[in-house]
């Protein structure tokens, strides 16, 4: 295995069609040759929600004008590449399927390398490429499909301490911001309008704070906001920008509150190991949320332990997490050929019993 890699990597399980470039040297610090993303929202943004075949057309239209655009970008030829890593799970199907898809013709035409890649191994292996923090780390993988407590104690190596058993925290966001009729994407209109409210005005219910261990529950908690969204036009007859903010700074406060009780007896658990740097690392969209993210620096800093946070652009769906998981796995041995699949359901953890159900699609986390 060469000292050095040059890995594309090809991101497409939600609504951001992206590609990116990363190189690593062994004994260096990798480096983001160029990376493009071509977000949806125009696409959505009269639905509420990211529809999953308006976005699984537009991202067959996107995949290959961002190939092109990264590859030209690096001013790197195909032949230039070790390897092509793509996501090929978990996510909307029909996106996956474009991304596996476009990998596969590109290795196949050009005789490179494939290697699948977990889309939330991306974010949890997110801290080695922007920090080469060693393992075994804590993450907090915190997003609009997912929420889990990981200790990352290699490339394909996860140990799950808990995680939401039901609605993720930042699909909470998105539906707390079409009740309150706010702007998608949720997280970071919700974030904007509770800079101007009084979380003080509406107590919202800390779901799992009487329950021991790390899991967590945001579905009540958006039905709480509902109740109170519903009692306040029932009383006004609408909702003022005044009561948005404070709705929206109630139920921020209560995600944050139990996002870090929760990692106390995460953090309690990990270093309970004795790592020999101790990390709290956290990655996903809703990590991009500055509220959330310095109570959690807060939390780690009471337990002597570093804390670290990708840059906001590494927060959300990106191929430069991918192309790097993608590069430690290859480094690892790890090879995929044309029987690569798109999976809709992957857990990172597939040791532990499954939080969310199974069926036909397999285990959600």
């Amino acid at each position: 295995m060469p000292r050095q890699l040059t890995v594309l990597g090809i991101e497409s399980s939600c609504d951001d069609t992206a590609a990116a470039i990363v190189r690593h040297t062994e004994g260096s610090e990798p480096e983001i040759l160029a990376q493009v993303v071509v977000g949806q929202a125009e696409l959505h943004k009269d639905f509420g929600g990211v529809v999953p075949e308006i976005a699984a057309r537009a991202h067959a239209e996107k995949l290959d004008y961002c190939v092109a655009d990264v590859m030209a970008a690096a001013d790197l030829s195909f032949s230039e590449l070790d390897a092509i890593a793509v996501t090929s799970g978990p996510g909307l199907i029909g996106g996956v399927i474009s991304g596996v898809m476009c990998a596969k013709g590109i290795a196949a035409a050009t005789g490179t390398p494939l290697i699948g890649v977990n889309h939330l191994a991306g974010h949890a292996l997110t801290p080695r490429l922007t920090d080469s923090v060693p393992f075994p780390y804590l993450m907090l993988l915190v997003s609009g499909g997912h929420c889990q407590f990981l200790i990352v104690r290699g490339v394909d190596d996860f140990t799950r301490l808990g995680g939401t058993i039901d609605d993720a925290p930042g699909e909470a966001f998105d539906k707390i911001a079409r009740l309150l009729a706010l702007p998608q994407p949720g997280g970071p209109n919700v974030e904007q309008a509770a800079l101007n409210g009084d979380p003080a005005r509406f107590r919202f219910p800390r779901p799992l704070l009487d329950r021991a261990g790390c899991d967590m529950s945001f579905s009540g908690l958006k039905t709480a906001v509902l109740r109170a969204r519903d009692s306040v036009v029932a009383a006004k007859g609408g909702l003022t920008k005044q009561d948005q903010a404070d709705l929206s700074a109630g139920f921020q406060q209560s995600v944050t509150a139990v996002l870090n009780e929760k990692s106390r007896r995460a953090l309690t658990v990990y270093l309970a190991e004795n790592p020999p740097v101790p990390t709290f690392a956290v990655a996903g969209g809703v990590s991009a949320n500055m509220d959330i993210r310095s109570a959690l620096e807060t939390v780690a800093a009471e337990n002597n332990t570093r804390f670290l946070a990708p840059p906001l652009a590494l927060c959300t769906d990106n191929a430069a997490m991918i192309a790097w998981a993608g590069l430690e796995r290859f480094r690892a041995g790890h090879q995929d050929d044309m029987t690569l699949s798109a999976r809709p359901r992957w857990p990172l953890d597939t040791a532990s019993k499954s939080m969310l159900g199974s069926g036909k699609k397999g285990a959600k986390a």
